[in-house]
């Protein structure tokens, strides 16, 4: 008898197009290998939530993006459930998603991150903490919602039209300039495996929201030829990020390389799942179909009961 499958999207973070588009592809995937799959536009709304999950599913397939479905806030409710669901649990996703913790994480497991600071806009306004160029990002949006370079010469507001509504704290990084590379990773601890390393290039100046969901935004390039030294240790990297967060299903992990060491920028645990997107290419590599890569994760879904 085929599972039954609740694919999860939409939401109302800043994610919520990218979620829909995610949770669209995931649907039909599932669909073509014969699960029983139920799509839930999530709204703000969570007796609503509760009801369309029960009777309950044999797995929740989480193609929610952002606050409160890739932060672990969804992921609390599925182990308050007894339901299992794709991707990280609750802890793993609260620390990757607050992007200081994750790096201290990091930085203790000897991986080598960029200098940042921590402060209120006021803050900020008043006194860079850095020299330029600098990026400024929000300490827990996903996507790279909210991230600008500020760069020497520039005369706009630091905070541009937007305002800042991510909160009072900015996450202010030092800009490490280079190549950008991405690895994800399959499985769980000591089993979890890098897939392959892609090397991102856009016209943008970096890896920005538009730069990754805008067409042609960049060019996602999976070769050796970044070398066999520098990718062996950005899948090294990847791994020892994903392990030490916790996570489990599929992560993703952002680099800089600027030729002489290699920076995590941040690890990814709800990447973008359309049959475009970054993880179902570099699973394309390995001879791994959309439909076996969505199969795979509803069949190693779990739940921290």
């Amino acid at each position: 008898m085929a599972k039954n499958v609740v694919v999860l999207m939409g939401g109302w973070s800043a994610e919520r197009e990218v979620s829909l588009v995610s949770g669209a592809a995931c649907v039909k995937a599932l669909k073509s290998v014969d699960y029983a799959v139920t799509p839930i536009d999530v709204q703000r709304d969570m007796g609503a939530l509760l009801t369309r999950l029960l009777p309950r599913p044999d797995v929740v397939f989480n193609a929610l993006h952002g606050r409160y479905g890739e932060d672990g806030c969804v992921q609390g409710l599925l182990d308050m459930l007894g339901i299992a669901y794709t991707h990280s649990g609750l802890l793993a996703s609260a620390m990757a998603m607050n992007k200081p913790l994750a790096k201290r994480i990091f930085s203790a497991e000897g991986l080598t991150v960029p200098e940042e600071v921590i402060l209120d806009r006021e803050s900020l306004l008043a006194n860079e903490p850095m020299p330029r160029p600098f990026v400024i990002k929000p300490s827990n949006e996903g996507s790279s919602v909210g991230v600008h370079i500020v760069r020497d010469g520039d005369n706009e507001p630091l905070f541009g039209e937007s305002g800042w509504p991510f909160g009072e704290q900015v996450m202010v990084e030092r800009f490490i300039p280079g190549r950008e590379l991405t690895v994800a990773v399959m499985g769980k601890g000591m089993d979890a495996r890098a897939m392959a390393v892609t090397e991102i290039s856009t016209h943008r100046g970096f890896y920005d929201y538009d730069a990754k969901y805008e067409t042609g935004g960049s060019v996602h390039v999976i070769s050796d030829d970044i070398g066999l030294t520098l990718s062996n240790e950005a899948k090294r990297a990847a791994e020892v990020a994903h392990r030490a967060l916790g996570c489990r299903g599929i992560s993703r992990t952002d680099f800089r390389y600027d030729g002489d060491d290699l920076y995590v920028l941040e690890t990814n645990t709800q990447p973008g799942m359309t049959p475009t997107s970054l993880v179902p290419e570099q699973a394309a590599e390995l001879g791994m179909s959309f439909e076996d890569l969505v199969s795979w994760m509803v069949e190693n879904a779990e739940c921290d009961l």
